[in-house]
């Protein structure tokens, strides 16, 4: 069927699931894996960490399917013995580690928690097949594209990667009835028009320019009605959706039109979880509750216009605007003007890089300083593992973000550093 150019909710949004609140009071001390955090981890370091949670006695199989450019090994796992074969796969992205982490956490449950209900379910009516970490050389440098430079998530068609032909191997394979794109999105995006942070985004996937609705893509989004359902109680207002423009080259389009019903998850920000740990948990319980609908098949039925609900993906804001300062830098004349900062790490506001300099008013960011009357100086920057090489002293588009807020103009009367990585420690009094 077409898509409807309006579709509201005709009935009320569901409950979470009976068993959310027993499983979120298990999940700090029986579920949560140690060791992954920070979450800029190497692949090593999260096999090292699941291999001993994927035991044959748990019922756990996995087999290496290919390898990546650099030669590292991508590993398929399969747990349970049902009808219904379902993919999920993590870390397209080597800098989205948010589901990887959560995975982990899943496998915990389903091998330490065999008689659960809730596992005994999933076991015997679904077969779950899990490709995590499938760009283990990003991983390793924490970097969005492969060894090769290549968006693997973009890769769907080409399939110039090793790690897209292992993929798209292991999905002609199986034929799965429902898949998981498992990824993250920056923290800087707002829910629809609004100023709230979103912390998970959902999407079912297009299978064509006209972004119709099929059955397959239905069963998609009645999964995605049952992930809001369970995050709703706690992060109501900070739930969106992703826009859903078709793309050709990308795996969850595709896997779509290949008749896998497939959901793309997003881990955005929560702000004051800069490792994403507290995100890690909802991701799991998000995951959780899709499994669960799919193994019970209660999915079936539910109100799809709590989908077309979610606000999309709205502006995307900058990390940090220092406002109403006047810019000093030696051998310049100064000028009064507004700075933007963006970080490789906005959570944790670690590896900061001017974006703009000027007249920004009217912008909004994720946090902002008033340096209404006072002075931002440039500092050196040492070059990272190079720590008594300096770049150029500057406060530009492009650079390292070294500098310091004084009141004065000689920079005695320091009110706050920058260098590079903020210092959770040292807030600046006109913070706001």
């Amino acid at each position: 069927m077409s898509r409807p150019m309006q579709m509201k909710p005709t009935s009320p949004l569901p409950s979470a699931p009976a068993w959310a609140d027993e499983i979120a009071g298990l999940y700090e001390g029986q579920l949560r894996v140690k060791g992954l955090d920070p979450r800029t981890f190497p692949p090593e370091l999260w096999w090292e960490v699941a291999t001993p949670l994927l035991t044959q006695e748990r019922r756990f199989h996995v087999r290496e399917i290919g390898q990546s450019a650099e030669g590292r090994p991508l590993r398929h796992v399969t747990w349970g013995n049902g009808p219904i074969p379902v993919l999920l796969w993590s870390q397209m992205h080597g800098d989205e580690s948010t589901a990887t982490m959560a995975l982990a956490d899943l496998f915990r449950l389903l091998g330490e928690h065999p008689d659960h209900p809730l596992v005994a379910r999933l076991r015997q009516n679904t077969t779950l097949h899990f490709f995590p970490l499938v760009n283990p050389d990003g991983a390793a440098r924490f970097q969005r594209t492969n060894a090769q430079g290549i968006d693997i998530n973009r890769d769907a068609r080409a399939l110039a990667s090793p790690e897209a032909r292992a993929l798209k191997s292991l999905h002609d394979e199986l034929g799965p009835r429902f898949g998981f794109n498992l990824h993250d999105q920056r923290p800087g995006y707002r829910a629809g028009n609004s100023d709230r942070q979103v912390a998970i985004s959902l999407l079912s996937p297009p299978f064509d320019e006209n972004r119709a609705i099929n059955d397959v893509r239905k069963r998609a989004m009645e999964v995605a009605v049952a992930i809001r359902a369970i995050l709703e109680p706690q992060l109501a207002g900070h739930i969106a959706r992703w826009d859903d423009t078709f793309s050709p080259r990308a795996f969850g389009d595709l896997t779509t039109q290949w008749g896998t019903s497939t959901v793309l998850i997003e881990a955005g920000g929560i702000d004051g979880d800069p490792q994403k740990q507290l995100l890690r948990r909802h991701y799991f319980m998000g995951m959780l509750a899709a499994l669960d609908t799919i193994a019970s098949g209660s999915h079936a039925g539910l109100d799809i216009g709590h989908y077309f609900a979610l606000p999309q993906n709205g502006e995307v804001w900058p990390d940090l605007l220092i406002r109403g300062g006047t810019v000093v830098v030696n051998g310049l004349p100064s000028l009064r003007a507004d700075v933007l900062i963006d970080f490789k790490h906005p959570l944790s506001e670690e590896g900061g890089k001017i974006k703009e300099v000027g007249d920004l008013s009217g912008m909004q960011a994720r946090r902002s300083i008033d340096a209404t009357n006072m002075f931002i100086q440039a500092l050196p920057c040492p070059v990272r593992g190079e720590e008594h090489t300096t770049q150029t002293v500057s406060i530009t588009p492009g650079k390292a973000a070294c500098l310091q807020i004084s009141r004065d103009p000689e920079g005695h009367d320091i009110v706050w550093t920058l260098v590079r990585d903020v210092n959770p420690r040292h807030r600046p009094p006109s913070e706001h």
